[in-house]
């Protein structure tokens, strides 16, 4: 895309909010260990926000140009060619493209979407292939529900990632059902801190493998071509709140694109809503619908971020020196500090204890914030801490972290 040389007209506002305001503000780097929405880079953020005003010598913001103009073609086609440089995405067998919505329209549209994957108008309803969750937390019990609501014929498998005998070798030893369409895991569960150290094995031939990657797209490096469908939401590694990175089979869109149509009238199972019909948005490349772009640009000014910075190979490396040094510090102390997840499935990403004597809760978080440690609270469902070690949290907010828990044990051992 040609860059405009020319000058941009100068934007003066109604409303004059301060007259010595010269620079766009700045911050000191947040130690902030948030779930989601997440800390982003803030020269990212820094970047967004002067886009925001003036993108690209326009004289127009990024999110108010259309979501059919030039240029934003240009940003949905810069921020697919940079993931699938960051995941090597096999170009010639999975597409790439963008939804609104997060995890919980993922749900519903990996719902509806892989039903017509496999539908088959000779056959009935009662006779149609069905998904197979595998429940290792509450996303995934959450997308499974979604389906089951929908009324799609779904079962599920309870893991056992507490079993300390098996550790991951349970993922060697499921049971799949027959008939099957789908199997579909959520690889880190932000909740109860349960990340999967290895796909599930033997998933029978021809059954696609579905996957929420929402807490650990670009953390680590995978094998996409595994995968039939990979889920992101962006708000936790790789962006704002209110999109969604999907990445598809071509198979699995055409399949999806021809029996659509041959839906039986008296079926009871509904058309998906055009707005989450994968081949639609893909034919219209994100923008059937008005894509949010500010969103997108943000989410590629990440993607630009991680590639200058070395790749995912360096990210994973530097995670998982983050993720170690924490749990090693919370380890040394088991007198003080419990953490529930067995080793073999402690996600890098969502890092949660409890304190042993949980009076101590208050203290812990309020001592936290006055070093300007933020974000540590754990899900309202379970309680106690949680500490998000995304792509954006340094290693010297980890460090922090670290020196901090290691003089609240000692304080609470001296007393």
């Amino acid at each position: 895309m040609e860059r405009n040389t020319t000058k941009p007209p100068i934007r003066k506002p109604h409303l004059q909010i301060t007259t010595t305001m010269t620079a766009l503000p700045t911050r000191e780097e947040p130690s902030y260990f948030g779930a989601g929405p997440a800390v982003l880079p803030t020269h990212v953020l820094e970047q967004a926000a002067k886009d925001l005003i003036n993108y690209d010598n326009l004289g127009l913001g990024v999110g108010e140009i259309s979501h059919r103009s030039k240029e934003a073609t240009q940003i949905i086609n810069d921020t697919k060619e940079n993931l699938i440089k960051l995941m090597d995405i096999p170009k010639d067998t999975h597409e790439v493209f963008f939804m609104q919505g997060g995890g919980t329209t993922g749900f519903s549209s990996i719902a509806s979407n892989m039903f017509f994957d496999s539908y088959d108008a000779s056959k009935k309803d009662t006779e149609q292939k069905k998904g197979l969750y595998l429940i290792d937390g509450s996303w995934s019990l959450k997308s499974f529900q979604e389906a089951q609501r929908l009324g799609y014929s779904v079962e599920s498998i309870k893991l056992d990632t507490n079993n300390t005998e098996k550790g991951a070798s349970i993922l060697n030893e499921i049971q799949y059902p027959e008939n099957l369409s789908y199997v579909y895991i959520c690889e880190n569960e932000t909740v109860h801190g349960i990340e999967f150290p290895m796909l599930p094995a033997n998933i029978p031939q021809n059954v696609e493998l579905v996957a929420d990657l929402s807490s650990d797209i670009l953390s680590r490096k995978i094998d996409v071509s595994k995968y039939g469908v990979i889920m992101a939401g962006a708000q936790k590694n790789i962006g704002l709140a209110g999109l969604t990175v999907y990445i598809v089979k071509k198979t699995i869109l055409n399949n999806i694109a021809k029996n659509e149509k041959n839906l039986d009238n008296a079926s009871k199972y509904p058309k998906t809503p055009i707005a989450f019909d994968w081949p639609t948005v893909v034919k219209n490349n994100s923008a059937y619908n008005t894509i949010p772009i500010f969103t997108l640009h943000i989410m590629n000014l990440v993607f630009k971020n991680l590639l200058a910075k070395g790749g995912v190979a360096q990210q994973e490396l530097e995670n998982q020196k983050k993720s170690k040094m924490l749990y090693q510090t919370l380890d040394k102390y088991p007198n003080i500090f419990n953490l529930p997840v067995s080793k073999n499935f402690r996600s890098k990403m969502n890092v949660v204890f409890t304190l042993k004597d949980s009076s101590l809760d208050d203290e812990f978080l309020s001592n936290a914030e006055k070093q300007n440690l933020k974000g540590l609270k754990g899900h309202r469902s379970v309680g106690g801490f949680r500490a998000s070690l995304y792509n954006a949290v340094s290693l010297k907010a980890v460090e922090k972290l670290v020196k901090y828990i290691e003089e609240f044990a000692s304080t609470v051992e001296s007393k």
